[in-house]
């Protein structure tokens, strides 16, 4: 299958995953201009593959017409104090209008490597403080997205570890009052129905597959105020594919 109706099939998908939403419709909060960055471990990074969730974030500003410059900044492997490390070089240096920040899953997983090097919870809120008030500092606007859980079972080991980080991230996002895109929560409550084989959202238990990437994408659009332009994407994208 060709890259373009890889993107195609996604983009369809993604609007599928988009639900509705209560209340009155919020304004896509990304403009003409802005800039993201997209910063995170080996998720993030694979997330530029042509079905990945930073690509569709892209597809989707794309067909919506929004002038947004997306950047990919995830590294394999990176926990919270590697991505401090190189916060300026990767991240500030493009004087982002927005930046999203995807940390968490390594510095719990790696906890459980033969010769642990993962990064302790006390340590990983200090670091991950640093890196949002540094994005603040510089004009850049946040948005905080919970780890997807390590493995598809609620109960494992891995995901018990992980749930005092999430919590913290939570209240990071409450503290600084910025947008959280409660990606755990989503994921968590979609794990608890049991997936069939052919459901699962991601190729290993952490790095997503098609269908768990579109649902990180639509989430983080939903988040950011898109949902209504979700529900529209799919007729301008036949417009634009027809022109």
């Amino acid at each position: 299958m060709s890259i373009r109706n890889i993107i195609i099939l996604s983009i369809f998908a993604l609007v599928l995953t988009a639900l509705p939403q209560s209340g009155a419709a919020q304004e896509f909060k990304l403009h003409d201009g802005d800039s993201i960055v997209f910063l995170g471990d080996s998720i993030t990074q694979a997330g530029k593959q042509p079905e990945g969730y930073t690509t569709l974030f892209k597809v989707f500003c794309d067909i919506n017409g929004f002038e947004v410059d997306v950047i990919n900044a995830g590294i394999g492997g990176h926990k919270s104090n590697d991505m401090l490390a190189r916060l300026q070089k990767d991240v500030l240096s493009h004087n982002p209008t927005w930046v999203s920040i995807s940390c968490g899953v390594n510095d719990v997983w790696h906890s459980f490597k033969e010769k642990p090097t993962g990064v302790p919870l006390p340590q990983y809120q200090k670091n991950m403080t640093e890196i949002v008030d540094r994005c603040l500092n510089s004009g850049a606007k946040v948005i905080l997205l919970t780890s997807t859980p390590i493995y598809e079972k609620i109960d494992s080991a891995q995901n018990q570890k992980l749930k005092p980080y999430n919590v913290f991230l939570r209240q990071l996002a409450k503290d600084k009052k910025i947008i959280l895109c409660d990606l755990s929560k989503i994921f968590l409550n979609l794990y608890g129905k049991k997936l069939r084989d052919d459901r699962l959202l991601t190729l290993d238990g952490v790095h997503m597959n098609p269908r768990g990437n579109r649902i990180m994408a639509a989430e983080i659009i939903k988040s950011l105020g898109g949902a209504k332009h979700l529900r529209l994407a799919k007729k301008r994208w036949e417009l634009i594919n027809n022109m």
